[in-house]
């Protein structure tokens, strides 16, 4: 079993939070992985996007084909547009539906939201920083984010990933550990 995964945002948006977790159940779970490198954290406003690749096969390259990304996974919904050419006929668009404006020819968020719609391709969309918020703590956005990508990750279990959340913040206490697995379990709620 293989999965091929996007993840893509804004500079500190938390994309590499989201990487690393993924990193962290995948060695638990003693699933291949590779990443490639991230472009763009140097710059905090600027694109961030990074290539996961996860088998339980060898995998031979970091970069993901053009056609082969089984999830994007989208912190913002005009980056999960940007790496479209990426994404597999049968994959997902995980995207919050709160665009980050940051430059000034963004496009209109209606004409954005209508060309994620006519896509043929599955996309989950919600308000991952109001759903922090409710959960407590609004710098999680990008964990209910990865929340609610979870079930599309298949290789690795929900509850894999949910470990790897508690064991990424650990460091930071048991406020912030808590706080982090219920932005994760409010992503995973199902919003179909």
């Amino acid at each position: 079993m293989k999965k091929d995964i996007i993840l893509c945002g804004v500079g500190g948006q938390g994309i590499l939070s989201i990487a690393t977790i993924i990193g962290e159940a995948a060695t638990k779970a003693n699933i291949n992985l590779k990443q490639a490198e991230v472009h763009g954290m140097s710059q905090r406003g600027g694109d961030v996007q990074s290539n996961l690749r996860l088998s339980t096969d060898t995998i031979y390259s970091d970069l993901i084909p053009q056609g082969g990304a089984d999830v994007i996974i989208s912190m913002e919904p005009m980056e999960a547009l940007r790496y479209l050419p990426y994404l597999a006929k049968d994959g997902v668009i995980v995207t919050s539906n709160k665009p980050f404006v940051n430059i000034p020819n963004y496009p209109e968020e209606q004409a954005l939201f209508e060309e994620l719609n006519a896509l043929p391709n599955k996309v989950v969309m919600l308000d991952i920083e109001a759903v922090a918020k409710d959960a407590g703590s609004a710098r999680s956005a990008n964990v209910v984010l990865l929340g609610m990508a979870a079930k599309y990750i298949e290789i690795l279990s929900s509850e894999a990933l949910r470990e790897a959340v508690a064991t990424i913040f650990a460091r930071k206490g048991e406020a912030v550990v808590e706080a982090n697995l219920k932005a994760f379990d409010m992503g995973g709620k199902p919003t179909d």
